[in-house]
């Protein structure tokens, strides 16, 4: 299974070879465990290959070092740390999906490390980047990735057509500036940048 990415999302050779031995591997485990709807495997790069490469051109130049919070099948971290060599944490308290996550970074080289563990209980150091997708709506979101986010970083969410009202409710206990970017992979969609994130 080869894929280039669409026009927005293209990637190297070596990147795709790398990402279409993950899609097979996430193909052999969604049968035993569910890490992503059967509905969506036919449409699998758009809907989660893709949607987590379009991140790439709103992460800062010079970042090294990222966290993923809710990794789940690995979008984003482990596709952005795979396409971009930035080195991930991903954090997930599954223990089947984190084995899975663990599988798939062997077979492919990927620069992450693996914790299974519930996210306010991981020890990992802040991070100048931080991605998490279809993980909690802001208000529950940011008090979770906040902790991990340094002063001067970064954090990209993937959100859907609710985000007005995700944003309206988290400015009642948090600042932060706000840009929005419309998804390539979903009409609805939109790519939340956050920076400067810290209660009000």
């Amino acid at each position: 299974m080869k894929h280039s990415g669409s026009a927005e999302c293209r990637v190297s050779r070596e990147t795709s070879e790398r990402l279409a031995t993950y899609a097979t591997l996430l193909l052999k485990w969604n049968q035993r465990i569910n890490l992503v709807s059967r509905q969506t495997e036919a449409a699998l790069w758009t809907r989660h290959f893709d949607d987590s490469l379009q991140l790439i051109p709103l992460i800062p130049p010079g970042v090294t070092r990222a966290i993923d919070l809710g990794s789940g099948a690995g979008f984003p971290g482990l596709v952005l740390a795979i396409a971009t060599g930035i080195a991930f944490d991903l954090i997930e308290a599954d223990l089947r999906k984190a084995a899975f996550l663990r599988e798939v970074a062997a077979d492919t080289g990927a620069p992450v490390r693996v914790h299974a563990v519930r996210i306010e209980t991981a020890a990992v150091p802040p991070a100048e980047l931080i991605t998490a997708r279809a993980l909690a709506p802001l208000p529950k979101l940011l008090p979770m990735l906040a902790p991990f986010l340094l002063p001067h970083g970064v954090a990209l969410l993937p959100k859907g057509a609710g985000v007005d009202e995700e944003l309206t409710a988290a400015q009642a206990d948090w600042h932060m500036k706000t840009e929005r970017h419309a998804s390539v992979t979903d009409p609805n969609g939109v790519i939340l940048r956050l920076t400067e994130v810290h209660r009000a």
